[in-house]
């Protein structure tokens, strides 16, 4: 038995010093002092990682199909006034929303930048769900009155009570209003007297679009939109005039919900128009985004990036080509972030190597201390220190 402890007190690995060969230094004590602090800091970092959640990043293919694309957006135009301004998102696969009204809020805004006045829902008179129409001599709901819709009727007998509806019969008819001076329906409203009335306002325009998870664009530009010759173009001739100051402020652009740590690059961003008239672009790459935080809770949303450019206008195609477009396409790779702790086993290795780390590089910088200490120390006994 004594012969077996004799052969484990070999395997010591940690040989034990008499005390009385022990030697301490003021810069051991000082060390010592650093390396405990340096050791308790490390410690704390370690068991705040510990603590809280690790974000994972992870690329895969997207393989999702039929979902939409939420674009959530808030510009600020402040030479353009609302009535001028309108908004279209079109993609490649032929799907057209023109001069979109739901789910969008405009702000008139004076000089100042101050709020005139909200406009839910598009901008002056709301088109009817059900226009009226003649049937046998007579107008349903008992209405003594159904405009003309001058020739852009889509059925017999379709009435056009306002002015809006008017422009909006013309735009599906793919017909530019040459003279909005010979429309009643704009005379009655005072169709001009509310464009000159809003000379030198600016315009807010917020909200959200729902579109096809494609490729594709919105934009926003002066005029009514509509298709001529499969070309879409904007019709500016009822507004008297062709040149627009599209300089604008990108308070906000998203697609998709937020999620901790997204980076919106268009936020904020400024440009103030140098040249007449142009168009203003864009290009826009998005990004599939999941995140998953450490409840399971799964949030679907995108990032992007973006490069941007301006086209000036040629002579004689400066209407067509007026406007801020936001030109989009979406990146085949999916980019996943998942909320996760690090393991017990983990930390308690970190935290092993921490005290070993420490110990070991302040031991060394300790005996270099030391042994420089007693190397001049034996030169200034034999005179050789200079």
């Amino acid at each position: 038995m004594e012969g077996l402890m004799n052969k484990l007190r070999h395997l010591d690995a940690y040989p034990k010093v008499n005390e009385d060969f022990y030697s301490r230094t003021l810069s051991g004590g000082f060390i010592t002092l650093v390396s405990s602090v340096v050791m308790l800091l490390l410690f704390f970092s370690e068991i705040r990682l510990y603590l809280h959640p690790v974000v994972e990043t992870k690329l895969v293919v997207d393989s999702s199909r039929g979902e939409t694309l939420r674009i959530n957006f808030d510009v600020t135009f402040p030479a353009i006034a609302c009535s001028i301004l309108s908004l279209d998102a079109i993609d490649i696969s032929g799907e057209q929303h023109l001069d979109v009204k739901h789910d969008i809020v405009k702000e008139r805004l004076g000089v100042n930048g101050n709020v005139i006045e909200v406009r839910p829902d598009g901008v002056g008179s709301r088109k009817m769900e059900k226009p009226l129409q003649r049937q046998g001599g007579r107008l349903e709901h008992n209405e003594t009155y159904c405009g003309s819709c001058y020739g852009a009727e889509s059925i017999d007998g379709e009435c056009c009570n306002s002015c809006e509806e008017v422009r909006d019969a013309y735009r599906k008819k793919g017909w530019a209003m040459s003279n909005l001076d010979l429309i009643e329906q704009c005379k009655r409203e005072g169709f001009f007297q509310k464009i000159k009335d809003e000379e030198g306002e600016g315009c807010n325009i917020y909200g959200s679009l729902e579109v096809k998870k494609v490729a594709g664009n919105f934009h926003f530009a002066p005029g009514k939109s509509f298709d001529q010759s499969n070309i879409h173009v904007h019709d500016l001739q009822a507004f008297r005039k062709n040149r627009f100051n599209l300089s604008h402020t990108i308070n906000r652009l998203a697609f998709g919900d937020h999620f901790p740590g997204v980076v919106n690059p268009l936020d904020g961003v400024q440009w103030m128009q140098k040249q007449p008239i142009g168009m203003y672009q864009y290009f826009i790459k998005v990004v599939p985004t999941m995140y998953k935080d450490e409840n399971g809770h799964t949030i679907q949303s995108n990032q992007f990036s973006v490069t941007e450019h301006f086209k000036g206008a040629e002579r004689g195609l400066l209407d067509n080509l007026a406007g801020v477009f936001f030109i989009y396409d979406l990146s085949p790779i999916k980019v996943t972030f998942a909320e996760g702790h690090v393991s017990f086993l983990h930390f308690l290795t970190n935290v092993c190597a921490i005290v070993g780390g420490v110990f070991a590089v302040s031991g060394i910088i300790d005996s270099c201390i030391y042994h420089g200490q007693k190397a001049m120390e034996k030169k200034m006994e034999i005179g050789k220190f200079n």
